[in-house]
């Protein structure tokens, strides 16, 4: 198989580390990170009053880090608490470290 071959191959996996990528190479979804830590968890609506964000645009930043395994979702009644993924974050802190 040659070089070309072997990038189709892993087309997929190309496009899912852009976009784990990207979600971690970003402002407000690094504040919205630190804001999470700090607090331990959060709903979206301490981080959008925490962080003077619209709703919308919280949401939308915790879409991405959601879909990138780097927070984690808890249903607690109505609520929705963010945390981080330690698992999933430390998984891709590890591949990143492989590229070295």
């Amino acid at each position: 198989m040659n070089t070309y071959e072997q990038i189709l191959e892993h087309k997929s996996t190309l496009k899912k580390s852009k976009a784990i990528i990207k979600a971690m190479d970003h402002t407000v979804r690094l504040s919205i990170l630190k804001f999470i830590q700090t607090s331990g968890r959060a709903s979206v609506t301490q981080i959008y009053f925490g962080l003077r964000l619209e709703q919308s645009v919280a949401s939308q930043h915790l879409a991405i880090l959601r879909k990138a395994n780097i927070v984690k979702t808890e249903r607690e009644g109505k609520n929705i608490y963010y945390s981080i993924d330690e698992e999933g974050v430390t998984r891709i802190l590890s591949t990143l470290a492989g590229l070295n």
